[in-house]
C-alpha cells in the first residue's frame, strides 16, 4: 500500500485519540483512587492501544516505501475500532464517586490540549 492509500482521516483520528488518552490520564492522576480500584488490565490496554496510536503517527511520517503501509493501516484501524469498548469498559468498572469527577477534570484536560501533544513521545517530533 502507498502513502496515497492511506485513508485521509487517519491522522487527526490518531490524533484525537492521542490527546484523548493523555487526557484520560492526567485526570485519572487526579483522581484520589488506589491502584485495586482501578481496573488495571483495561488501563494496561487503553495504554497499548495509545501505543498503538503513537507508532502510527511516527509511521505516518516515514519516508514512503519505508513499511508496509497496509499492515500499519490494518492494525491501526483495529486499534481504533477496539478503543471505544475498552473505555467504555474501564469507566464502568470505576467506582461510582469517580465518574463525575473524571469527566469533568478530563474535559478541562481536553480542552487544554494542543494539536502538538499528540506527539508526546514520538521520535522525531521535537516540539516535547
Amino acid at each position: 500500500m502507498s502513502k496515497a492509500k492511506i485513508p485521509t482521516d487517519l491522522r487527526q483520528r490518531l490524533e484525537e485519540a492521542r490527546l484523548d488518552s493523555l487526557a484520560l490520564v492526567r485526570a485519572i492522576d487526579r483522581l484520589d483512587l488506589s491502584a485495586v480500584e482501578l481496573p488495571q488490565q483495561l488501563l494496561h490496554e487503553l495504554f497499548e492501544l495509545d501505543a498503538d496510536f503513537a507508532e502510527a503517527l511516527w509511521a505516518l511520517g516515514q519516508p514512503p516505501n519505508a513499511l508496509d503501509y497496509r499492515a500499519m493501516v490494518r492494525d491501526t484501524l483495529a486499534s481504533l475500532k477496539r478503543r471505544p469498548e475498552v473505555l467504555e469498559e474501564f469507566l464502568a468498572r470505576l467506582p461510582a464517586r469517580a465518574i463525575q469527577p473524571l469527566a469533568a477534570y478530563r474535559a478541562a484536560i481536553r480542552a487544554a490540549l494542543a494539536r502538538a501533544d499528540a506527539y508526546y513521545e514520538i521520535p522525531g517530533h521535537e516540539e516535547h
